[in-house]
C-alpha cells in the first residue's frame, strides 16, 4: 500500500482508539473499541491450539477489523442495536473500505461478508469470542457500572454463538459462573 493511503487510512480508524465502548476498565473508565478488538485478537490467538483445523490467522485479522465501522458510527451496545444501526455501519465499512487499493478492499470485503454468515467455523470462533470478551470485560469492571439489565444479560449473552465448539461453550460457562459470583459479592 502507498504510504500516504496508509497513513490516511490509519487517520480514518484512529478513531477507533477515541470512540468508547458500553464497557469499563478494571480502572474505572470506559473502555475504547481499539482495546476490545486488540483483546478480542489476543484471546484468538491464546486460543488457537484449541482449533488446529482453523486458519486463526483469518480468525485474528477477524477480530482486528470487525468493528471498523465503528470508527464511522461510534458505538452501540449490542442490547441496544437495531438494524438502522447495522445499516449505517455496513455503510460506513464500504465508506472505509473505499479509502482501500482495492485488492485490500476486496479482501476485506470478503472478509466482513464471511463474518456476517457466520457459516465457516472461522466466523463462529471470531463471533463466540467477540460475544466472550465483553463478558470478560463486564466481570472485570466494577459492578457498579453495569445497568439493571446487565445482570441477566451477562448470564446469556452469546450463549447461542457459543454451543458451535465444546471449547467456547465451556469458556462460556465460566464466565457465567464468574457473572453469578460478581452478583452475588456484590449483594454482600
Amino acid at each position: 500500500m502507498e504510504q500516504r493511503k496508509l497513513i490516511e487510512f490509519l487517520g480514518l480508524i484512529e478513531k477507533l482508539k477515541c470512540n468508547t465502548r458500553h464497557s469499563w476498565t478494571s480502572s474505572g473508565r470506559r473502555e475504547s473499541v481499539a482495546e476490545h478488538s486488540w483483546r478480542l485478537a489476543t484471546m484468538a490467538l491464546l486460543c488457537a491450539d484449541e482449533y488446529p483445523l482453523l486458519d486463526i490467522n483469518k480468525v485474528i485479522k477477524m477480530c482486528l477489523v470487525h468493528d471498523f465501522g465503528e470508527a464511522v458510527t461510534g458505538d452501540v451496545p449490542a442490547f441496544y442495536k437495531n438494524d438502522e444501526h447495522e445499516q449505517k455501519e455496513q455503510q460506513a465499512i464500504e465508506f472505509l473500505l473505499s479509502k482501500l487499493p482495492k485488492s485490500t478492499a476486496v479482501d476485506l470485503k470478503d472478509l466482513f461478508d464471511e463474518m456476517n454468515e457466520l457459516e465457516t467455523d472461522e466466523a463462529k470462533l471470531f463471533k463466540s469470542l467477540d460475544n466472550l470478551e465483553a463478558i470478560v470485560s463486564h466481570n472485570e469492571a466494577d459492578i457498579s457500572s453495569w445497568i439493571e439489565m446487565e445482570y441477566e444479560e451477562n448470564l446469556v449473552y452469546g450463549k447461542e454463538n457459543c454451543e458451535w465448539s465444546p471449547y467456547t461453550k465451556e469458556l462460556r460457562e465460566v464466565l457465567r459462573l464468574d457473572s453469578i459470583r460478581k452478583i452475588e459479592e456484590a449483594k454482600n
